[in-house]
């Protein structure tokens, strides 16, 4: 869907060995570091920890808290954003200002950009609200809320030539302008994350950014993602 996109800024290396070491220090009697070299590999240690820690419901989630990951997410809308910032447990947010970055609105009413490069609208389809009401948005719903996007922006630009600050300029363009964040999180609250706003009822925007997550999820702790999943 649309020019979403995550990268993986940073990320813990072995993190299912950091967490079997951590889960392996609350009962062993010696200090697991000097035992280092005898550590299991990655896919072991994450056999491990499926098996000591995370099935049959034992509900010790305390060394999944260790490994760190750090996104860079793109092109999202704001309203995204405000969705995920409501879960903060674990998890930090670095987010693009409109009050610094609002030369990309003016670029728009110069012809220097497109549209959507700078506001999301969801492609045409049908849709369902909250309440299970079926809708459509039409190609030419579409195209009508385009042209309002752009003559917010020329009104932003003109604004910001009259002498406006930026921030008092943002109130009058559309809501769901794009905004790139960081976000990084530990493995236990990014399973939170997930749980919350990958749901079938979440909104399509935020489901559609816990996809990638997931995807990034699997390539850096295999076993226990897989295990999540199912």
């Amino acid at each position: 869907m649309d020019k979403f996109r995550v990268e993986v800024l940073s990320a813990m290396a072995k993190p299912q060995q950091v967490i079997w070491a951590a889960m392996h220090q609350d009962y062993s009697e010696g200090f697991v570091a000097d035992d280092r070299d005898h550590f299991p590999d990655e896919r072991k240690a994450g056999e491990l920890i499926l098996k000591h820690l995370l099935r049959g419901n034992r509900g010790h989630f305390g060394p999944l808290e260790h490994p760190q990951i750090v996104f860079n997410v793109g092109y999202f809308p704001h309203s995204t954003m405000q969705q995920l910032r409501t879960h903060r447990v674990g998890v930090s947010f670095d987010v693009q200002s409109m009050r610094y970055s609002g030369m990309r609105v003016v670029e728009v009413a110069e012809g220097k950009r497109s549209v959507e490069d700078v506001f999301y609208l969801r492609p045409v389809g049908e849709y369902w609200d909250r309440k299970g009401k079926q809708y459509a948005y039409s190609e030419a719903q579409r195209q009508e809320d385009l042209e309002w996007c752009l003559l917010a922006c020329k009104r932003y630009g003109d604004r910001i030539n009259d002498g406006l600050s930026e921030e008092h300029a943002r109130g009058l363009i559309p809501f769901d302008f794009r905004q790139h964040f960081v976000l990084s999180c530990n493995a236990r609250s990014l399973m939170h994350l997930l749980d919350l706003r990958a749901k079938a009822d979440a909104q399509l925007e935020i489901q559609k950014l816990c996809e990638l997550l997931m995807e990034h999820f699997r390539a850096w702790m295999p076993e226990i993602a897989t295990w999540y999943e199912e």
